[in-house]
């Protein structure tokens, strides 16, 4: 997995996250929009880089039931 985004792929990014979340961040000016876009896509980034990391080295390999996932979203 790439380690950098290119800022094309950001701006296209950004834009899904805006589409998705519309009615959440509608009361927000549109320059807030972006920024919280801007960051939701770091954050998934940084998420998919970490899980990479961790399925790439088997001692860190964790598998994770349906009840466990349940419970983190509690």
């Amino acid at each position: 997995m790439e380690k950098t985004v290119t800022p094309r792929t950001r701006k296209q990014l950004q834009r899904k996250m805006l589409d998705l979340f519309i009615d959440e961040m509608e009361q927000l000016p549109r320059e807030l929009q972006w920024v919280l876009a801007d960051d939701l896509v770091t954050a998934f980034h940084n998420r998919l880089v970490v899980f990479m990391k961790i399925q790439s080295k088997p001692q860190l390999h964790v598998q994770f039931s349906e009840e466990s996932i349940a419970r983190i979203h509690k």
